[in-house]
């Protein structure tokens, strides 16, 4: 991303929120897990939440780090 240093920022920006997301989804997961009587429709949405997050996490590293042919 050689010339856009606002993008560069933004992409940066969004994936520092989307790691914090990520990492309070973790938490909340853990914590409905060990409820003796959870709601696994939840925690189900939950999880698939977090890969979600994951995916788009991943997308924007490479969007900053784009693999170079050799």
């Amino acid at each position: 991303m050689q010339g856009e240093p606002e993008a560069f920022e933004a992409i940066l920006h969004r994936l520092e929120a989307l790691r914090v997301e990520h990492h309070d989804l973790d938490q909340a997961i853990a914590r409905l897990a060990e409820m003796p009587l959870h709601d696994e429709l939840q925690l189900k949405r939950l999880k698939r939440r977090k890969l979600l997050l994951k995916d788009q996490m991943a997308w924007l590293q490479r969007q900053l780090d784009p693999d170079t042919p050799a």
